[in-house]
């Protein structure tokens, strides 16, 4: 079993920058990948980064490259969500979520909602215009 804690949510204006927080306790990581999913009202949750453990490969969707940086820190077993020039549309609870998979999952799989096992309770992002 891995439990994940997220935070680092909040509000913020248009063009600020967040940094989220993704706390795993119960295993150790080195053959997870954790992703990060967002679900805006209404809406289907969707992938927005993944990462993994052991080679540290990171993937991104189309729509955050270049403004969201995701990383992790073996020490704290801790993945971080690094979001800058924040748009409204990027207004969503924002939930991470592990799986166990030698080698790492594809990008692939790692944008599928349904690849994941473990997820968080989700943190609120909210950005103001």
């Amino acid at each position: 079993q891995v439990q994940l804690v997220e935070s680092g949510g909040g509000l913020v204006q248009v063009g600020g920058s967040l940094r989220l927080s993704c706390a795993a306790s119960g295993r150790t990581l080195s053959s997870y990948t954790i992703g990060w999913f967002r679900q805006a009202p209404g809406k289907e949750r969707e992938f927005v980064a993944a990462i993994t453990w052991y080679g540290g490969t990171a993937y991104y969707e189309d729509s955050v490259k270049g403004r969201f940086t995701i990383s992790r820190d073996n020490a704290k077993n801790t993945v971080y969500l690094q979001m800058n020039s924040l748009k409204p549309e990027d207004t969503a609870v924002y939930y991470c979520a592990a799986e166990y998979r030698r080698g790492g999952l594809t990008f692939v799989q790692a944008v599928g909602v349904r690849e994941y096992d473990y997820w968080g309770q989700g943190t609120q992002v909210t950005v103001s215009s």
